[in-house]
């Protein structure tokens, strides 16, 4: 449930982080950058069908979560079931805030919690890059949620509760790659939203951030990436966890399946290596946590 969109990518730190919104013009150059970005958020798997040949961003996928089940939606290009009708302040407002252009809330699968975090720039190229994909008409589905969780207002409880919008600010006292790390991370490739336990509400246990979760994206384990040395990464040197993230390979040679194998081969592989180096930085520099997280 994890990566310029990150960062307003290739572009270094300060120019990342300024929220400034370009030109309307979906130029080949935006739609270039856009197409990192989405690549940084993992490629944006939880809308594509992985058993679909094409595997178009049509959604579908039922992903797997306590408290029932939610499918991707269609975010291409499509103006009937797609987001081909929506303007920039929709996209903005649905990524930023978690709301549709009707004013509904998002169930909080959809990681704006995170991408709250991103800068205008970013997201707006990552709109000029869906909007170049071909349109595909596909019907969304409901969740399959039991009461009260089927009901919208259950969201806006929620909301309430534990969502604010915000934007990411870097740290002055760290370094442009720290920065940019921490950017990619926590806003991009929101790499909490997986990564970190999460209350019996649902929301993230903020004292235990990046401390592996039981109940990973679609019934999944999400390992411990702190850099406690006895159950997270903190015997991976730097070079290692760059290479995971190109390769999918651990240092002990074996590789990841599931959901993580897919969202290195859509999106984090591709990648420049300095920003899976400053991602490596970030987590490196977080709080070591105990925590063995096993399957059920």
């Amino acid at each position: 449930m994890k990566v310029s969109a990150i960062l307003g990518v290739g572009l270094g730190i300060p120019a990342l982080l300024v929220s400034r919104v370009p030109q309307p013009a979906e130029d080949a150059e935006a739609i270039r950058r856009g197409e990192y970005v989405l690549q940084a958020s993992g490629g944006c798997s939880c809308h594509g069908d992985p058993a679909s040949a094409s595997y178009s961003l049509a959604g579908g996928r039922p992903i797997k979560t306590p408290f029932g089940t939610i499918y991707g939606t269609n975010i291409t290009p499509d103006k009937e079931t797609g987001i081909g009708s929506w303007t920039d302040e929709d996209f903005l407002t649905a990524m930023r805030e978690g709301t549709s252009p009707e004013g509904e809330p998002y169930y909080p699968v959809f990681p704006y919690t995170s991408f709250t975090r991103m800068t205008d720039r970013d997201l707006l190229d990552l709109k000029a890059y869906l909007f170049s994909l071909a349109p595909v008409k596909k019907e969304n589905r409901e969740p399959d949620f039991s009461f009260p969780y089927s009901s919208r207002s259950s969201v806006r409880v929620w909301r309430g509760l534990y969502f604010e919008p915000e934007r990411f600010e870097p740290d002055p006292g760290k370094s442009d790659e720290w920065n940019r790390g921490a950017y990619l991370a926590q806003a991009v490739a929101h790499c909490g939203e997986c990564h970190t336990p999460r209350t019996f509400m649902g929301a993230v246990d903020e004292s235990r951030y990046y401390a592996g979760s039981k109940d990973g994206p679609e019934g999944e384990v999400a390992p411990n990436i702190t850099p406690d040395e006895k159950t997270g990464i903190g015997s991976w040197a730097t070079a290692d966890i760059v290479w995971f993230l190109q390769s999918n390979l651990l240092p002990d040679g074996d590789s990841t399946q599931g959901l993580m194998a897919e969202i290195i081969d859509k999106g984090y592989q591709r990648l420049e290596e300095s920003d899976l180096k400053a991602i490596a930085l970030y987590l490196e520099s977080l709080e070591p946590i105990e925590n063995d997280v096993k399957a059920k």
